[in-house]
């Protein structure tokens, strides 16, 4: 997905169920820290561009793209971008 083809930019919350079908589980409070400038933060915290079939994460700070959640007819799937490391605190 193209961010102008996003049908929403949203916080990380509104991936929330997306995230679920992934991990079977709410992660949107574990703190994510991007590869790209260090920063560390909520996943709730992100920058969300949302569609019907994906959710591009994306650092706040620096906009670097943490991970993309996309769903298909074989299920959720986590593509890895810079997130450095999920943590829960």
């Amino acid at each position: 997905m193209r961010a102008e083809n996003a049908t929403s930019v949203v916080d990380g919350n509104a991936a929330a169920g997306m995230l679920w079908d992934v991990f079977g589980a709410d992660v949107t409070a574990l703190t994510g820290v991007c590869g790209g400038c260090g920063a560390a933060a909520p996943v709730a915290e992100t920058v969300v561009e949302l569609d019907d079939t994906a959710a591009i994460v994306r650092c706040r700070s620096c906009t670097h793209t943490l991970f993309t959640v996309l769903r298909g007819p074989e299920g959720a799937r986590l593509v890895v971008g810079t997130l450095r490391e999920l943590v829960r605190r």
